[in-house]
């Protein structure tokens, strides 16, 4: 049993390991809640029934395929304020980090820069926005850009 109840925690927190914020049934169901809580509730759903691994091999349930992307949701999640404040100067280590993660090319990245400090309160709409909206949002702000779309499509 006690094996069981071990595999089964292992199990678990590799799902973790590798969540993709805002990412399966578990983020659909705590979307737009802010908190540890929420959180922790949504990775807990998502390991429970094995769903985001799915989401994540087919592009549904929200996931994103895109490997550049995912690099960059996993580091947004820990360093969203970071990115925030450098996305409102436009320019900063954050979000040249952010650039580099998503695979813009040096050339490209003035742009990068100009475009995300011009869409800033797009992007970040109000104090509460979470790292996955910031994520979806930055993504939506690329995909509109002429320039910068080859990097998410």
């Amino acid at each position: 049993m006690k094996k069981l109840i071990a595999g089964a925690v292992l199990l678990g927190a590799s799902s973790l390991a590798f969540a993709q914020p805002g990412c399966g049934v578990g983020a659909m169901i705590w979307k737009g809640q802010s908190g540890i809580a929420p959180h922790v509730l949504a990775a807990t759903t998502n390991g429970s029934f094995g769903n985001q691994t799915f989401g994540m091999t087919t592009g549904t349930l929200g996931c994103n395929t895109n490997e550049a992307v995912q690099s960059m949701a996993m580091y947004m999640n820990n360093n969203v304020n970071n990115v925030a404040r450098d996305m409102s100067r436009g320019q900063g280590e954050n979000l040249t980090t952010v650039a580099v993660l998503l695979g813009v090319q040096p050339q490209d990245r003035a742009t990068f820069n100009q475009v995300m400090q011009a869409h800033f309160n797009t992007i970040f709409p109000s104090a509460n926005t979470t790292s996955n909206e910031a994520v979806d949002n930055i993504i939506n702000v690329m995909k509109g850009d002429k320039t910068l779309q080859k990097y998410v499509s």
